[in-house]
């Protein structure tokens, strides 16, 4: 089966490493994987985003397709509102609620679901670095496009020694919440 993620957010959020982490696993899990970053500079504070092809068959084009992307995460409103054209009609987006201000419109072509990733981050696991890690597992979980574990292992393997414990409690709040989510509708 063929997935295709966007992760959105700003320069220094961490989501081309999660990208790079999912990638990564779906390799792993014997799969065919590819990603694709898009930043205005390398500073922190741009719209970034990355987009994530899983395939169980060899991957022709490297490119998310715009409109049928079925997965979108994002941790910045610039991110949110400058990528989120590329989404099929109801598809799943999850935002950070604190940062991340969809149109109403937006609740009735998609499947929205506000998860506070950063205030998981710093308030839970003790650490703001480990936002992406949450992020991570959050999309790994709701799109269903990767074993938990295959990719929990790979990313504790990517990440420095020293913050295996802080990502590992970060990757398991990021499957709780979703877990428990539930998409937000607006009545006009």
């Amino acid at each position: 089966m063929k997935y295709q993620l966007r992760f959105g957010g700003e320069g220094g959020q961490g989501v081309i490493t999660a990208g790079e982490i999912l990638a990564e696993a779906a390799i792993k899990e014997g799969r065919y994987a590819f990603k694709a970053s898009t930043y205005t500079s390398q500073v922190r504070g741009g719209p970034t985003k990355v987009d994530i092809i899983i395939d169980d068959k060899d991957i022709l084009f490297p490119y998310a397709v715009e409109g049928e992307i079925d997965f979108m995460l994002s941790t910045a409103d610039k991110g949110y509102k400058g990528f989120r054209g590329g989404m099929k009609l109801n598809g799943i987006i999850v935002i950070e609620p604190n940062l991340v201000h969809p149109e109403d419109e937006d609740y009735a072509k998609w499947q929205i679901f506000e998860i506070p990733i950063i205030t998981i981050a710093k308030d839970e696991v003790g650490n703001v670095a480990t936002q992406s890690v949450v992020a991570l597992s959050i999309a790994a979980f709701m799109s269903k496009c990767i074993a938990l574990d295959i990719l929990k292992e790979t990313m504790l393997h990517m990440v420095p020694a020293k913050t295996r414990d802080a990502n590992a409690k970060a990757f398991d709040l990021g499957v709780q919440y979703a877990s428990q989510a539930k998409a937000v509708r607006k009545l006009s």
